[in-house]
């Protein structure tokens, strides 16, 4: 597949939709994507709230070629190829080019804190792998170890940054996000990951896209595209029920986001159910399921204004 646009604008993290038995719903999957498309993703992939460190083997194969295959040159599609070996990482790498991925996002091992030259020689391997560009992903906020910035700076100069694209997610973002800027003279093409609650700030740091979960798509896409026209106003309106509802998710980490995301999909009929692969720490009970539903609400009153 070649890759019909740049990376940038609002790339959707995919959301891995289940059966009641467990098993991937691929209808739930295709319905999201269509979606997604019809509202104004620019793009799409897959990272951890696709709780894709959860999938089996065969699965997460699956997942890879499947997204591609749905999403047919709507945008550009990237694959999360992090693992917890250089070795496993590689041939993730290699499977996602061969099924028609357009670019690569991973995140460094998360057992173990690695030396500094141990992440370089990792994200090295990854980015010589395949023809494919790479997201170096610092999940840190919530998963895995933080990426030391002179790592990344090194990638970029190795690699160049049409080969190196970065997606810091480490606290605090905002001074992480110019830091990594100002460390490259602005060559570093930045995605951030906050959700939308730190989106306008990042905007404001010259962020090339934002990388959400699908759960509020249509509002960050509004909020991303008002940025653009300059007009905050509307920008902020918007943003802010996103941002109230993207706080009660971040109280729970990652089972968090996925536990409101999923909740949120089923509410706007795009999953059958709001199934988690298992185990997870935390269940989304009635008061918090009762505020989220509250504040959607005033979302999707703003969006039709």
């Amino acid at each position: 597949m070649s890759n019909p646009q740049p990376l940038a604008g609002v790339l959707p993290i995919v959301h891995t939709p289940f059966t009641d038995d467990d098993a991937i719903d691929e209808t739930s999957l295709r319905r999201q994507l269509d979606w997604a498309f019809d509202i104004g993703a620019d793009g799409c992939g897959t990272g951890m709230v696709s709780e894709i460190l959860r999938l089996t083997i065969a699965e997460r194969t699956r997942m890879a070629h499947l997204i591609p295959e749905i999403v047919n040159n709507r945008g550009p599609v990237f694959a999360s190829v992090g693992a917890e070996s250089t070795a496993q990482a590689v041939a993730w790498a290699r499977e996602a080019e061969a099924a028609g991925n357009n670019a690569l996002m991973a995140i460094p091992p998360t057992l173990t804190g690695l030396p500094k030259q141990a992440v370089l020689d990792y994200f090295s391997a990854l980015a010589e792998a395949t023809e494919l560009p790479l997201i170096v992903q610092d999940a840190s906020a919530y998963v895995g170890q933080a990426i030391p910035l002179d790592v990344l700076v090194k990638l970029l100069d190795q690699f160049g940054p049409e080969k190196i694209l970065f997606k810091p997610e480490a606290a605090p973002l905002g001074p992480n996000l110019s830091a990594l800027r100002d460390a490259t003279g602005g060559e570093a093409k930045i995605f951030e990951g906050s959700g939308g609650i730190l989106l306008i700030d990042s905007f404001r740091r010259g962020i090339a896209g934002t990388m959400p979960g699908m759960d509020l798509l249509d509002g960050i896409v509004e909020v991303w595209r008002a940025l653009q026209a300059g007009d905050y106003d509307r920008a902020y309106s918007v943003y802010f029920p996103i941002c109230a509802l993207t706080a009660l998710q971040m109280q729970a980490g990652l089972d968090g986001f996925l536990a409101i995301e999923k909740h949120l999909l089923v509410k706007r009929g795009l999953f059958d159910n709001a199934s988690r692969r298992k185990p997870f720490k935390w269940i989304l009970d009635e008061e918090t399921k009762a505020e989220v539903d509250r504040l959607f609400e005033k979302l999707r009153e703003l969006l039709k204004a």
